[in-house]
């Protein structure tokens, strides 16, 4: 053991730590890619903070400058890579993600891919490329310390992965899995319905949770508010997103200028343009 203490370790330790204890946590999702955001998202009360480089603004040209400014804060967050490939994988755990969420995995090859992708020989395939080597003291930790601390997660998020879920869930290493439920229920014929509106969805939903507890493993599941979180953490799930960054923005504009109307008794009319209300459906 090197003796140095990792900010990846602290962090994944802390999900592994309430996971043995069959506790949920709560996670905090960022879209937008500034430093001072990840800076701000990072000294917050929620487990953890997912970066998404799948379908947000960030890239992995901006990943190094958001993660350190994370580590700031004393937090590793979590990637979303934008791909089940090694190389978008290793390179979101070499930036200093305690964790890699990988999207679309419809197979149990396909998550062996991305556990393998995660850890160092022999218990992977993991290159060696210590981004931070000759920055900080943890920058290059022994392989087995790394090992021990990546967390892997694959996204089930289509019917090919719902019809190889057992398989999927036995891949050894793999930490948990991830539910995409606007993904799934679109993969599998219920197009914008939800759990609130599809016995079939939340049907599937179940499944998921309920195969990953028989398995030993993490079920996630990406919520669209904080009651949805909460309702399936009730029913098993232990890996919730409760809140977007760009959701939580936008709803603190829409209350504050509310407040203002109110209180300063606007006009008729004012502040209904340029903005309009967007045309979201909750998960």
């Amino acid at each position: 053991m090197s003796g140095v203490e990792s900010v990846v370790a602290r962090s994944s330790a802390h999900l592994r730590g309430l996971w043995a204890l069959d506790q949920p946590v709560f996670g905090l999702w960022t879209g937008l890619a500034d430093p001072a955001v990840a800076e701000l998202e990072a000294t917050s009360p929620f487990d953890y903070v997912c970066v998404d480089l799948q379908h947000g603004v960030s890239t992995f040209s901006e990943l190094p400058h958001m993660l350190q400014a994370m580590r700031a804060a004393g937090r590793a967050p979590i990637v979303r890579v934008p791909v089940n490939e090694p190389a978008t994988i290793m390179r979101a755990l070499d930036t200093g993600a305690c964790a890699a969420l990988v999207p679309m995995v419809d197979s149990a090859d396909d998550a062996a891919r991305a556990v393998a992708a995660c850890r160092f020989p022999p218990e992977g395939e993991r290159s060696w490329g210590p981004m931070w080597g000759d920055v900080r003291d943890d920058g290059a930790l022994p392989p087995e310390e790394q090992n021990a601390a990546a967390i892997c997660i694959v996204m089930v998020e289509t019917k090919a992965g719902m019809d190889d879920l057992e398989a999927i869930a036995a891949t050894p290493g793999l930490d948990g899995i991830y539910i995409g439920p606007n993904d799934l229920a679109l993969s599998c014929g219920y197009g914008r319905e939800t759990y609130r509106t599809s016995s079939d969805v939340d049907a599937m939903i179940q499944r998921i949770v309920d195969v990953c507890r028989e398995r030993g493993i993490v079920a996630g599941l990406h919520c669209s508010d904080t009651d949805m979180a909460a309702h399936w953490a009730s029913r098993g799930a232990r890996m919730l997103t409760a809140a977007t960054d760009t959701t939580l923005l936008r709803g603190a504009i829409s209350r504050s200028w509310a407040a203002l109307d109110e209180a300063a008794g606007l006009p008729e009319g004012r502040g209904t343009a340029p903005f309009r209300t967007p045309n979201r459906r909750s998960y």
